[in-house]
């Protein structure tokens, strides 16, 4: 597969909207090859399409997401309620799945398993939560997962939590999902972990993973 990948720095989330709304519409017409778009965001909650715009699951108050920095979203992607901020690699997919790769699980699955085989390259082992996405170590999420697939172009995609405030989290329900917890690859290994050196071990995993896969 052809693959360009784009290391974006930290970019606002409407930018970062816009942008992948460009590049699909590129995408779609040919003009492009699949692209992934490594970044960070200000921080910022995002609402997912499952929330029909229902905020039950922000549990500050305006007043405090302001004092905090925290911008709301809502968004276009799948899932419930996350979390951006400084420190959590983004990663969003232009992939086009057309004509034989429309499988929107197994394009889940995918993602998963690049997350998981990129953040063992660091010695942290993660998986899987069946019935749940995004992977996970024990009972905490170390990355979530949110994707838009339009007739069979993708955007959105994942938030790795590399060196993120996790206390950021505590403004809302993760994901709507009440009885589990988040964690970082800071707070895993005890050390600090390079941004630059995660970006390029997610980039070699993406490409490993797509490309036997035949994305």
């Amino acid at each position: 597969m052809e693959l360009q990948v784009r290391r974006l720095g930290v970019i606002g989330y409407q930018d970062a909207l816009d942008l992948q709304a460009d590049l699909v519409e590129q995408r779609r017409r040919g003009e492009i090859p699949d692209q992934l778009l490594l970044l960070e965001h200000p921080p910022v909650i995002t609402l997912g399409v499952k929330t029909r715009n229902n905020r039950t699951n922000i549990v500050a108050s305006d007043a405090q997401l302001a004092a905090a920095g925290v911008e709301v979203f809502q968004t276009g992607r799948g899932g419930d309620v996350t979390y951006h901020g400084p420190g959590q690699l983004v990663g969003y997919p232009i992939f086009d799945l057309n004509p034989n790769r429309r499988d929107v699980h197994k394009y889940v699955r995918d993602i998963e398993q690049a997350l998981i085989d990129a953040v063992a390259t660091f010695g942290i082992t993660a998986d899987r939560v069946p019935g749940l996405t995004g992977i996970w170590v024990g009972n905490e999420k170390l990355a979530a997962i949110g994707v838009r697939i339009s007739r069979w172009i993708t955007s959105h995609g994942f938030a790795l939590n590399v060196a993120t405030n996790l206390s950021h989290f505590d403004l809302i329900v993760p994901c709507g999902i009440q009885d589990r917890g988040v964690t970082s690859m800071d707070r895993l290994l005890g050390r600090a972990v390079p941004m630059a050196e995660v970006e390029s071990a997610v980039e070699a995993s993406f490409r490993d993973v797509f490309r036997k896969t035949g994305v």
